[in-house]
């Protein structure tokens, strides 16, 4: 990718090189450096990398791991696998079992999930030395999104000095995570390094050595070095899963929620807590996967006798009505947002692109975040808000929308 701009260029060296260049740039930079860890197969090529330079130069780093508590055994046992591995170079192991909350797009009962919730019957413990302790980080707070701990541990880490926050994601993955790295509006290291983002408070920077990595580069990564890889790919191999359809992470996400058919597969114990666990589970593991309108993963489509206003209108009729309050605040600042900006009666039922990845302004877009359960509403532009101020901003919505007369 080009430093000055978002369009990808060829760097004329290979992808394996690039990311050791850019590795080793790091452990010249900062004294302190911290890899964020998950078990999959990304983060897990960013941690064999970062101990090979570590080793090359004697120096130590830190590991950050956030347990979603419905993990695949498969995942625990080859990070607790890797952490023996490297043992000689990592200081901290941050292993966090503590309750953070995330969305789950298989429910509209339950919107947002949140691990390790106190007093449950949890689907599995964490291990003895993970970090159960709410007080141990001095900003977390009850109710935290994985959005807010993240920045918020990058910051407590960096402890008000430089550091560097090493992440193994890849801009091919999808267009969210190319834009988290190749926007113009994120502040660099450097011009020449478009591969790092600073935080807001400055002091830790967030280093992307494997960003233009292809899925292929990195099974090929491990067919030549031989080096270990979650076995939890083999299985989904086996079960048919396509290469770039593997995912391992917060299992209740609107990519995520595609994969959760292979937990009663492959470790039906495991599942059978899940689905007592999580409200909508079990539904999410039979539709979730289908190219059908459930969850509107490829198309959206209407009854014949409903524009498509009027059927935004009826599912949010059809919703619990908490659920269906929050979609309302939002969907009426989207509308009221649009009367000042171009279309002062009312948004389109339907236009051409309109359930694309650009914001075109629609009922029928509209439509599809509510069968996609997207309950931050991220395709008409929102992002979440804080827990801590959502029943302030609830209320001041609710407000308003007498005022606006919409919804």
């Amino acid at each position: 990718m080009d430093a000055l701009s978002n369009k990808k260029t060829s760097l004329g060296i290979n992808v394996l090189k690039a990311a050791r260049t850019r590795i080793e740039w790091t452990f010249n930079t900062f004294n302190r450096v911290c890899v964020s860890f998950s078990g999959g197969k990304d983060s897990t090529t960013l941690l064999h990398l970062a101990a090979e330079q570590a080793r090359k130069n004697g120096r130590k780093f830190d590991i950050v791991f956030i347990d979603w508590e419905a993990q695949f055994s498969h995942t625990i046992n080859h990070i607790e696998k890797m952490r023996s591995l490297y043992q000689d170079v990592i200081e901290h192991f941050y292993w966090v079992a503590l309750p953070i909350t995330t969305g789950n797009s298989v429910s509209q009962f339950q919107p947002e999930w949140q691990c390790w919730t106190p007093n449950t019957n949890w689907i599995r413990q964490p291990p003895a030395d993970a970090i159960t302790d709410p007080s141990f980080f001095p900003f977390y707070y009850d109710g935290i999104t994985f959005e807010s701990f993240m920045p918020a541990f990058s910051d407590w880490y960096s402890n008000q000095q430089p550091c560097a926050m090493m992440i193994g994601i890849r801009t091919d993955e999808s267009y969210t995570r190319f834009w988290a790295i190749a926007s113009k509006r994120k502040n660099r290291f450097a011009d020449d390094k478009p591969w790092t983002t600073g935080t807001i408070t400055g002091h830790a920077y967030n280093i992307y050595p494997i960003y233009d990595w292809k899925t292929d580069d990195i099974w090929t990564y491990f067919s030549f070095t031989k080096k270990i890889y979650n076995p939890l790919y083999d299985l989904m191999f086996q079960a048919g899963v396509g290469l770039h359809a593997m995912r391992i992470c917060e299992p209740f996400g609107p990519e995520q929620r595609q994969g959760l058919w292979l937990y009663h597969v492959l470790e039906p114990e495991c599942w059978e807590h899940v689905c007592e666990r999580v409200s909508g589970a079990n539904t999410g593991s039979i539709y979730a996967n289908s190219r059908g309108d459930f969850y509107a993963r490829r198309q959206v489509h209407k009854p014949d006798n409903h524009s498509w206003r009027s059927y935004a209108l009826f599912l949010l009729d059809s919703m619990p009505q908490k659920t269906a309050e929050h979609y309302r605040n939002k969907v009426a600042i989207y509308l009221r947002w649009y009367q000042t900006h171009g279309f002062p009666d009312d948004i389109p039922d339907e236009q051409e692109k309109d359930i694309g990845s650009k914001d075109i302004p629609s009922w029928r877009r509209i439509c599809k975040v509510l069968l996609r359960n997207d309950y931050w509403c991220r395709s008409l532009s929102f992002s979440p808000n804080k827990p801590n101020s959502y029943e302030r901003y609830t209320k001041r919505i609710q407000a308003k929308r007498k005022c606006w007369s919409i919804i």
